[in-house]
């Protein structure tokens, strides 16, 4: 017994590292379907360069490598088929690492990666999360790139297309959130 219980741990320490670990790499792709339908990721550049094309609103699901129910969201909310269909058609979906080490330019200014604490930040993350660092969480923009509204952790599906249709139909420009949800819709 005193042998299979440091093995059982091991074991058990492996899948929870495993799980954390592991996340698709997809910051950088483009386009809003890929080949086999499934949803892809603008990065900030390209939903910038999309959005001066065609406007659109503007998803950013800001996470980090190491936080769980980010990754966990990525697994099951955003592989839902009738939330990748409506952002398809609806928004730029933008992945963001609150921790990635890149410059981004954007509107005249350079964001950088501002190191603090045990981790850093970078800093359009600070400005999109208004300096409420909580991951994962959802920044909604407007066409011209305004913050309509955060939604900090984890959603589910039906959750996420409330919020999806309260942002993509305009009813926050005349109900409140609670107003909204209280509707039914």
């Amino acid at each position: 017994m005193k042998k299979v219980l440091p093995l059982v741990a091991f074991i058990a320490l492996g899948a929870l590292v495993y799980s954390f670990v592991l996340r698709p790499s997809s910051t950088t792709t483009s386009a809003t379907a890929t080949d086999d339908g499934e949803l892809k990721w603008y990065s900030w550049e390209e939903a910038v360069a999309a959005n001066k094309k065609e406007p659109r609103k503007i998803l950013v699901d800001v996470y980090t490598d190491w936080c769980g129910w980010c990754k966990r969201m990525d697994a099951t909310t955003f592989q839902d088929e009738t939330v990748q269909d409506y952002l398809k058609k609806n928004f730029y979906a933008v992945k963001f690492d609150a921790e990635q080490k890149e410059d981004i330019v954007y509107d005249g200014y350079t964001f950088k990666f501002k190191p603090y604490g045990r981790r850093g930040a970078h800093e359009l993350a600070i400005q999109l999360l208004n300096g409420r660092m909580s991951y994962p969480s959802i920044v909604y923009l407007n066409e011209n790139f305004e913050i309509i509204t955060v939604s900090p952790g984890y959603k589910m599906p039906d959750d996420i297309m409330k919020e999806l249709h309260f942002v993509s139909d305009e009813a926050y420009k005349s109900k409140t959130w609670d107003e909204f949800k209280a509707s039914g819709k």
